[in-house]
C-alpha cells in the first residue's frame, strides 16, 4: 500500500471521534468580520446542510477548513485532527468539491482523476481500480475516455464528486454543488451523496442557499453574515424559530438576525 494510502488510515473513527468539530472560530478581512464564534460538530453518517443566503460566509469556512485560509483563532478538527498543528493528517481525512469547477476541461475524465490520486500517492493501478468503481457508481464509466468539455454540468459535478472520493476520505465538504444545474441535476447528486452517507458512513457538510435542498431529518446550521443562528436537526431549530416548515424557519432567523 502506498504512502498516500497510509495517510487516510482513520483509527479515531472507532473512538468515536467527531468527523469535524468547530469552535470559536473567527475570521476577519481587514475590518470586515467574515466568521463570528462558529461552533458546531458534525458526526460520521450525519448530512449536514450548512445554509445561509450568498455572502454568509460558507465559502469562507470552506477555506479555513481546507487550508486555503489560515485560522489565527479558534479551532478546526477533522477526526480529531486540528487542522493547523496537523494539517497532513487532518487534510488527508477529507474529499471538497468547491463552488468553482476545478476539472481540466482539456484533459480526460481518467486523466484528471489519475492526476488527483497521483496528488495523494496511490498507485497507477489502484488508481486505476477505484476511479472505474466510483465512476461505475455515478454512471459514468463509459465516458472515462472522453474530454471533460464533452460532459454536461451535472455531469462534470458528479465527476468531481468522484474524484474527491478517490482517497476513500470519511468527510466530504461540498460547497454550493449545484449552482447553475437544472432541477433534475441537482436532485440526482444530492440522491447520490445522501446515499453515500447512509451506505458508507461518510459524514458529509453541504452548503447551499436553496432550501428545497434541505431533507426534514438533516442536521442543518444557519449561517447568516458569519454567526452562526441556529443548530440541529430540522424539527428542533423549526421548533426553535416557531415555524410549520424549515423555509418558514430560515426566514424567521434571518428577520430576527436582520439582512444586510
Amino acid at each position: 500500500m502506498g504512502r498516500g494510502n497510509q495517510a487516510v488510515e482513520t483509527p479515531s473513527l472507532a473512538a468515536g471521534m467527531p468527523a469535524l468539530e468547530v469552535s470559536g472560530l473567527i475570521h476577519d478581512f481587514g475590518p470586515k468580520r467574515a466568521l463570528d464564534d462558529v461552533a458546531f460538530t458534525i458526526e460520521p453518517g450525519d448530512f449536514t446542510v450548512l445554509l445561509g443566503l450568498n455572502g454568509a460566509g460558507k465559502t469562507t469556512l470552506y477555506s479555513l477548513i481546507t487550508r486555503l485560509y489560515n485560522n489565527r483563532s479558534g479551532s478546526i478538527k477533522i477526526f480529531g485532527y486540528d487542522v493547523r498543528k496537523q494539517p497532513s493528517r487532518a487534510l488527508a481525512r477529507i474529499g471538497v468539491v468547491f463552488q468553482q469547477p476545478t476539472l481540466d476541461l482539456d484533459l480526460t475524465v481518467s486523466q484528471n482523476l489519475h492526476y488527483h490520486a497521483a496528488l495523494h500517492g496511490m498507485s497507477r493501478r489502484e488508481a486505476q481500480s477505484r476511479l472505474e468503481a466510483e465512476l461505475a457508481r455515478i454512471d459514468l464509466l463509459d465516458r472515462a475516455h472522453d474530454k471533460v468539455r464533452a460532459l454536461s454540468g451535472g455531469q462534470r459535478r458528479r465527476v468531481e464528486i468522484a474524484r474527491a472520493l478517490l482517497h476513500r476520505p470519511k468527510l466530504l465538504l461540498l460547497d454550493e454543488a449545484t449552482v447553475g444545474l437544472d432541477i433534475g441535476s441537482r436532485q440526482a447528486i444530492v440522491a447520490h451523496v445522501r446515499k453515500l452517507c447512509r451506505e458508507e458512513k461518510l459524514a458529509v457538510l453541504w452548503a447551499t442557499h436553496l432550501i428545497d435542498e434541505v431533507s426534514d431529518d438533516d442536521q442543518v446550521i444557519v449561517l447568516h453574515l458569519g454567526r452562526v443562528l441556529a443548530s440541529g436537526r430540522v424539527p428542533e431549530v423549526m421548533r426553535k424559530a416557531g415555524a410549520s416548515h424549515v423555509r418558514e424557519a430560515f426566514t424567521n432567523l434571518i428577520e430576527k438576525a436582520g439582512r444586510p
